[in-house]
């Protein structure tokens, strides 16, 4: 197998036991730290926030909020995104 520099994952913790999602992501940790970039599409806004370096925020197939971890977690960002998002 080659080793690719970029790994796509969707919903990585779609149906799993919750020790089983932090065994994988203290995986990715370790593969972003060898230097692969990560490619995370998670429901769990907080989860995948905790191991991101830049974050994007969807909605109808826009980006409606760009930033890093710090940005999103601020009073209300989240709800902001969502909000603009459902054309509120």
């Amino acid at each position: 197998m080659s080793e690719p520099r970029l790994l796509l994952i969707d919903e990585l913790s779609l149906g799993l036991a919750p020790r089983v999602v932090d065994a994988l992501i203290e995986r990715l940790v370790e593969l972003n730290k060898a230097g692969m970039s990560l490619l995370l599409i998670e429901q769990f806004v907080h989860r995948a926030l905790g191991i991101s370096d830049r974050v994007y925020m969807l909605s109808k197939g826009r980006v409606v909020f760009e930033g890093t971890p710090a940005e999103a977690t601020r009073a209300g960002a989240v709800e902001e995104a969502y909000l603009l998002g459902a054309g509120a």
